[in-house]
């Protein structure tokens, strides 16, 4: 049997007997907190408590959560079109847009492909369910270039556009502009400040952020984070939702890195500061870190599935906004790299080289 729960700040959290927190929605913790001293007893003595009050806040939570149904994804590039894909495999009718038609239809190749990837994983022995689910899937999907058509009757809205402040706050202006008063609207920005995207909109309370982790349809947590204006109920519906696509949710309140880029980007780093002083090899780095820390990636090899030129762009926004801290100063090895077009595994060179299918060629760094 669960704990009594107990509330931190904002945030509700139950424990069970292993201690692991979860996240409840307080109108049902608040519902259980007066209503657990009645339980085996009468319903009429419970109707007649503190929780009685409290029932409307549940029926309205409760509403609210069902009625996150139709998703707007804004962006075609790689993290939209994964999140999109993670979205309609859990059952949610997604808008997506994007400018460009070209971007468009590689994004519903790409969703279509790996739909059917993941059916055949879900239905190893049945090929028609994994051939109708993978089907629904891509009914579930639809592909704009207007915003106004696209935010249109959303419940959701989900940016995943370039990491540019004034590209974002123009576009949730446009997106606030024609979506309804009760649609969340949510930045998948992973160096910007939230609050800064958010100041442009007349009500605050119903933003916040979701950081997906790339490549979206593999990893499963998603942090998310609350400026100080994201309203209680929007931050706990967008926990719920997260917990809908079957992912894990962290919460975070809205601070340059968030949880894991503040703590990831040092490391990442200081490993290559490391190489630029002579000091190791980033294959031996790598290696070291793998058999002697656990890790299942090494720093360079990460540094390269991550993109070189999104590493760079992600220490100088950081940098930006902790001028005083010189922890994500962009070291010059990186800057030359970006330079030279060798960006990662999306150019096949980076701190180390790939062939056509991704694979690292590791003889020629021993």
């Amino acid at each position: 049997m669960a704990s009594t729960p107990k509330s931190v700040g904002a945030t509700t959290y139950q424990y069970d007997h292993g201690q692991r927190k979860t996240y409840t929605p307080k109108p049902y913790v608040d519902f259980g907190r007066h209503a657990w001293w009645y339980t085996g007893t009468s319903a009429v003595l419970l109707m007649q408590s503190a929780a009685r009050t409290v029932l409307p806040r549940v029926g309205n939570f409760t509403n609210s959560l069902r009625g996150l149904k139709y998703i707007s994804v804004v962006g075609g590039g790689l993290m939209g079109t994964g999140i999109a894909q993670v979205c309609v495999q859990n059952g949610h009718a997604v808008n997506l847009v994007d400018l460009d038609h070209s971007v468009l239809s590689k994004s519903v190749d790409a969703i279509r492909q790996n739909a059917h990837r993941f059916a055949r994983k879900k239905y190893p022995n049945d090929d028609s369910s994994a051939a109708s689910f993978a089907d629904s899937c891509l009914a579930n999907l639809e592909t704009y270039t207007s915003i106004e058509e696209a935010v249109h009757g959303a419940d959701l809205v989900i940016e995943a556009i370039v990491e540019k402040l004034p590209a974002k706050q123009s576009l949730f202006l446009e997106v606030e502009k024609y979506a309804s008063p009760e649609c969340l609207l949510v930045s998948n920005t992973s160096s910007l400040s939230l609050r800064q995207i958010s100041s442009v909109l007349s009500d605050q309370e119903r933003f916040g952020g979701l950081h997906f982790f790339q490549p979206a349809p593999v990893l499963r947590l998603v942090e998310v984070v609350r400026t100080t204006h994201t309203s209680e109920t929007t931050f706990q519906l967008l926990v719920e939702f997260v917990r809908s696509l079957d992912k894990v949710p962290i919460a975070c309140r809205d601070t340059p890195g968030y949880i894991v880029n503040r703590l990831l980007l040092p490391y990442l780093l200081d490993s290559i500061r490391m190489v630029e002083r002579g000091f190791a090899t980033p294959h031996d780095v790598d290696l070291g870190m793998k058999l002697g820390a656990s890790h299942p990636m090494g720093p360079f090899e990460l540094c390269d599935f991550i993109g070189l030129d999104t590493l760079k762009y992600i220490c100088e926004s950081l940098t930006d906004q902790m001028s005083d801290d010189p922890t994500f100063m962009c070291p010059n090895m990186l800057h030359h790299l970006v330079d030279e077009g060798r960006l990662g595994k999306k150019t096949r060179h980076g701190f180390f080289k790939y062939d056509a299918q991704g694979k690292m060629i590791v003889e020629e760094h021993r």
